[in-house]
């Protein structure tokens, strides 16, 4: 039996099975060789979309660290479990007496897990709560994030770099990623860059301006000599450079645990609401009195800002919104159990080994998954009725998200508009899955995995993998 002929067997209609080992396409592996990966360190798989043979495939059964391309798992799961028209909905309830805009008791606001209640639209559900007549509470605003049950977190743990957005934590009542955006707007006639603060948080000040220099504007974060050491106050003992021009600085809140208190504190009172009491966590107790219920956007919104800009903490809402639907409560433990039992009854007995998950996005050392598992998921999501929604949902290969450095690149110039991937970093980690249409018009799920020192420098054999993947001619 001929070589193709064996792999065909082994490929056969849908079921992917041990897959046969290919020879490696010389400018992939040159680019492997150039990052001094050796070919152990690699799974890859190209599968075209209609069935068939392999064109690639490469230790496609190995277990690997998948950084975020473990993404995929989670939001096909929700999108498949939950619909892409989900919403995730913030309640507002009334515990005492409301007359004529005095709220004589407690406002509570429980979480739904909405992963994108940013402030712009926690700003439009308070000018929305103050049209149903709350103007003024004379008791505490109480913040009931209970719908999720997450361990004590330590921001620093996974990396040293506490002040990282991607390492926030998630949360029943998630506010605005619990991060703060610093900007910088150079004024020479000043001397100085001002700076402004997103958003708004009671009782923290930020130095209102910084100096301006003429140095190189590589660097600029370092120059500022910013101190986050006081959760009250934000200070710059540096200089920041008019060659910058405008800059924004995304940032993790020094203290996460205080975060939500000082929004709402000052979203309440900027939408000209009085606040008698405290902002305080707590529970909704069961004679609170609904006033107002805001939705979130749609999962297939959702979906796209996870993949498209490999939010951790987003990704991390939805994988824990899958236990919560089903038990009342989500935890990571009980949505690892929910995707499980997802795996076995979506690929069967036969199929592949469910992945080995963590918290759900892919910000972990002990995720697993296998090349095979990716492909045959990105093939059976392609035959939902909602592969448009989720396909749309990764990125276009040189036009936007983690991808669109490929333009920019020249790596991969036929892959340019013609791959739609997600793309997956971490120390000793590189990754890429998603779809390509090649040349001749065949449409393909293609993964690439590396777990090696050298990954990170290995990412133009991710891209070649791409650009080989579309030259099917």
């Amino acid at each position: 039996m001929s070589f193709l002929s064996r792999c065909a067997l082994a490929l056969s209609a849908l079921v992917l099975g041990t897959a046969c080992a290919q020879p490696i396409p010389p400018e992939i592996a040159s680019a492997l060789a150039r990052a001094r990966v050796p070919l152990d360190a690699v799974s890859l798989l190209v599968l075209p979309l209609d069935g068939g043979p392999a064109r690639l495939s490469h230790r496609a059964q190995a277990s690997m660290n998948p950084a975020s391309v473990m993404k995929l798992v989670t939001t096909f799961a929700a999108l498949d479990q939950l619909g892409p028209d989900f919403t995730w909905k913030t309640r507002f309830y009334i515990d005492g007496t409301l007359d004529n805009g005095v709220v004589n008791g407690n406002l509570v606001i429980r979480g739904g897990g909405d992963p994108k209640w940013v402030i712009e639209r926690i700003t439009a559900d308070f000018q929305a709560l103050r049209e149903r007549g709350v103007r003024e509470v004379r008791g505490d605003i109480v913040l009931d994030a209970s719908l999720f049950d997450v361990p004590a977190h330590d921001p620093g743990a996974f990396d040293g770099e506490p002040m990282r957005p991607y390492n926030s934590a998630p949360s029943g009542l998630l506010v605005n990623f619990k991060s703060v955006l610093l900007g910088f707007v150079p004024d020479p006639a000043s001397h100085t860059a001002r700076v402004t603060s997103e958003p708004p948080l009671a009782g923290l000040t930020v130095d209102a301006s910084v100096p301006l220099s003429s140095d190189d504007c590589a660097g600029w974060r370092g120059a500022l000599q910013a101190d986050f050491s006081s959760p009250d106050r934000i200070r710059f003992g540096g200089s920041y450079s008019v060659r910058c021009g405008e800059q924004i600085w995304p940032l993790a809140y020094a203290d996460p645990a205080s975060y939500a208190r000082r929004v709402m504190a000052a979203v309440f009172a900027a939408s000209g609401g009085v606040l008698d009491g405290q902002v305080r966590p707590g529970t909704t107790p069961p004679t609170a009195r609904l006033i107002l219920e805001a939705p979130s956007l749609p999962l297939s919104s959702i979906i796209a800002d996870v993949n498209h800009f490999s939010n951790n903490v987003m990704a991390q809402q939805v994988f824990l919104t899958l236990s919560a639907q089903q038990r009342g409560q989500g935890s990571f433990a009980a949505s690892r159990e929910v995707v499980a039992r997802w795996w076995r009854q979506t690929f069967g007995a036969g199929g592949p080994p469910a992945p080995v998950l963590d918290n759900g996005s892919g910000l972990s050392r002990d995720g697993r998954i296998s090349a095979l598992a990716l492909a045959q998921l990105l093939r059976t999501a392609a035959q939902r009725p909602t592969a448009d929604v989720f396909e749309q949902s990764l990125s276009l290969a040189g036009v936007d998200g983690t991808v669109a450095r490929m333009r920019s690149s020249g790596t991969a110039p036929d892959a340019i508009g013609n791959a739609w991937l997600k793309t997956g970093t971490l120390r000793d980690v590189a990754a890429v899955a998603g779809y390509a249409t090649g040349r001749s018009g065949r449409r393909y799920a293609l993964v690439g995995l590396i777990n090696h020192p050298n990954a990170p420098t290995a990412r133009p054999a991710l891209d070649a993998l791409v650009e080989w993947t579309v030259k099917d001619q």
